[in-house]
């Protein structure tokens, strides 16, 4: 685990290559190490905020690059400069981005490499690092389902290797044989944490033997075997679809940012590092071997910098981005574009339990939808716990409802890879619970994508929740709050099977990332006559129950049907009676328009009272039709306590044995 450098000479075998491929790896190169050396100077100067070096391993970056095919994705990490430059990313945006100008990728929004660029083949990485691995996982599930013949190339440290994501998304990959390339670019250091403070093995590549995948150590400041043994690698994947770990043995001579220094690194180390330089050893073999010359190398050198001070240049000529509040808030959704396949309800109807009218909707989306693509745990032969999707695989195959290893949040990122290439995709959570473990992605990956780049997040994420059928509390929460905070993120809670199914195809038609809440309770014990036909109900559209002038309700899921028994119960009439039905976006319209011809509010929801979403909804009306108001706005919730598992005790959790009584007071008031 030492990182003392092997002090052998470098080897370079250039047999089957050609001078034109052996200049290029080295002007590319070149190029890489020239920008990095204007950004330090510029850094120094104040001219840009931050800067992630990767000088000393831009081998890797070329190399493989330059192994890939164009039209293969490459999703690379903020010390991967050789990536961006060796596609031909412009450097003028480049620069912007780096500047938070209008131009750049992210438009101000996002620093340094957090982008992508379709055209380009390149998704950047987000700071947490572990998603961009399951991303890659479905970028390679796509092409394989595609039938193209193309691999992914992925980066990460070897840090982030003592990430979950690391281990979920290499077993993801060996299960399904995903064409990946996961490259570890072994540096030495996580920031300032040695690899002997990291990992006990001795190679990070004999992880690989653990998930039954083939691996490579390289040198990775050897350019010519960076490049030969991944253009083999990559060959080899395309026609034989499996994923391959290569760890690049390499070393980060400058801190973890430049702000980080290397104080912490023994300054020997440093030094023996140096003389290992990818690009001037490599220019040294160029030189003895007779195809690069001093002439040759300064038209390089010369034709570079004044690329290089064109483009700051236009990148510095260019405004700071103002800001547009209408503009900000537009852009954080994808817009939703009307799909041939919407059609409204209607025609002949069917009685439906709430479940079944769930599954006919999924089915009928998979119908509608050839590229859709559905996974979760035992959600193949065995039909799901539920039985939503049971025989499914025999009408849509295996390829596209695919049961999966208990692995959530590698799972969410690889539905966000699904989507860059188009493809749209179900993951069922087998309870909304277990979504905890696939947190990450699902707030920081297919939230922001949208906003920061421009890109969609096309996935559905299906949750069975709720309590009431003694499941205890990792079985029954309804945790819908967790997300409504996240801008970016939609959020769909039915109450009635004829809605559950129109929103769930509503949801998979939406190019944005949704939440679809179904309740376990009302799976079973609720029918209703529901259209047979393929249509979409309007996500953001609440209904209008009961209509009345003495208050209004408002709830969502099994929290209506506890309203509309307990008004049953206590013979109240004239009371309103709203279901939301989706919670992001709210139909405010409607909230409003209620609470100012009734003038009394309460609001009714599983969640646990405090920081419940019906905090929010009080907030709201308040700050909005306050002046309409005879009487504070009442919330109900449930218990501030865990879901307990006995019947009595969950019985008191739940807010219907307080609902009549606040109903009550509420009409008293």
């Amino acid at each position: 685990m030492s990182t003392t450098p092997n002090t052998t000479t470098f080897t370079y075998d250039n047999r089957s290559l050609s001078e034109n491929i052996q200049l290029e790896l080295y002007r590319n190169m070149l190029k890489s190490r020239l920008i990095e050396e204007k950004m330090l100077i510029l850094l120094r100067q104040g001219k840009i905020s931050k800067w992630f070096s990767g000088i000393g391993q831009e081998a890797i970056s070329v190399g493989v690059t330059m192994a890939m095919n164009r039209e293969e994705y490459i999703l690379p990490m903020h010390r991967n400069l050789g990536v961006f430059t060796t596609r031909g990313i412009p450097l003028e945006r480049l620069f912007a981005q780096w500047q938070g100008k209008l131009s750049g990728y992210t438009r101000g929004r996002d620093r340094s490499f957090h982008f992508g660029d379709n055209p380009h083949r390149i998704v950047g990485m987000i700071s947490h690092l572990g998603p961009q691995l399951g991303v890659a996982d479905g970028i390679a599930l796509a092409a394989k389902l595609n039938s193209q013949k193309e691999a992914v190339a992925v980066f990460t440290g070897e840090g982030a290797t003592s990430e979950g994501d690391f281990h979920e998304a290499l077993n993801l990959a060996s299960v399904w044989d995903l064409p990946v390339i996961f490259c570890i670019e072994n540096n030495g250091y996580g920031l300032s944490t040695p690899v002997n403070e990291q990992y006990r093995c001795e190679h990070l590549a004999d992880r690989a033997s653990g998930y039954g995948m083939e691996s490579y150590i390289v040198e990775g400041n050897n350019i010519l075997e960076v490049y030969q043994k991944l253009r083999n690698i990559a060959a080899d994947i395309r026609e034989n679809p499996r994923p391959v770990l290569v760890e690049f043995k390499t070393f980060r001579r400058r801190g973890h940012e430049e702000a980080s220094g290397v104080a912490y690194v023994p300054e020997e180390l440093i030094k023996a590092w140096e003389e290992k330089d990818p690009i001037s050893n490599y220019r040294q073999f160029l030189v003895e071997e007779g195809i690069l010359d001093e002439e040759t190398e300064t038209q390089y050198i010369s034709t570079l910098k004044s690329e290089i001070d064109q483009a700051l240049k236009t990148a510095f000529s260019e405004a700071p981005v103002e800001a547009d509040t209408a503009e900000e808030l537009l852009d954080v959704y994808a817009p939703a574009i009307e799909s041939p396949n919407t059609l409204k309800p209607g025609g002949e109807t069917t009685e439906l339990r709430f479940v079944d009218a769930i599954s006919e909707g999924l089915k009928q989306a998979m119908e509608q939808h050839p590229d859709l693509v559905i996974m979760g745990q035992d959600i193949a032969e065995y039909g799901g716990v539920f039985k939503i999707t049971e025989g499914f695989v025999d009408l849509f195959g295996k390829d596209r409802v695919r049961n999966t290893p208990i692995c959530e949040s590698i799972v969410v990122s690889a539905a966000m890879g699904l989507s860059i290439k188009n493809k749209k995709s179900v993951v069922e959570m087998q309870f909304a619970d277990f979504v905890s473990t696939g947190f990450n992605p699902i707030v920081n990956y297919l939230a922001k994508v949208h906003y920061r780049w421009g890109q969609s997040a096309d996935v559905v994420v299906r949750m069975p929740c709720g309590a009431g059928v003694g499941a205890g509390p990792f079985h029954s929460q309804t945790n819908e709050a967790w997300f409504l905070k996240t801008p970016g993120l939609k959020v769909v809670y039915p109450a009635f099977p004829a809605d559950a199914k129109g929103l769930l195809t509503a949801s998979i038609e939406d190019p944005n990332p949704v939440l679809f809440f179904e309740h376990k309770a009302l799976y079973r014990t609720l029918k209703q006559e529901v259209p047979k036909n393929y249509y979409t109900l309007e996500l953001g559209k609440a209904a209008v129950l009961r209509e009345g002038t003495r208050a209004v309700v408002i709830s969502y899921g099994a929290g209506v049907h506890w309203a509309i028994e307990a008004m049953e119960a206590m013979g109240v009439a004239d009371v309103a009676l709203i279901d939301l039905r989706t919670l992001q976006p709210l139909d405010k319209v409607t909230i409003f328009e209620w609470v100012k011809r009734t003038g009394k509010v309460l609001v009714v929801h599983e969640d646990t009272s405090f920081m419940g979403f019906g905090a929010e909804l009080a907030a709201m009306i308040q700050e909005a039709c306050f002046q309409y108001l005879d009487a504070p706005v009442i919330r109900v919730g449930s218990l501030d306590t865990p879901v307990p598992f006995a019947k009595s005790l969950e019985q008191n959790y739940l807010p219907g044995t307080r609902l009549r009584e606040a109903l009550q007071g509420l009409l008293d008031y």
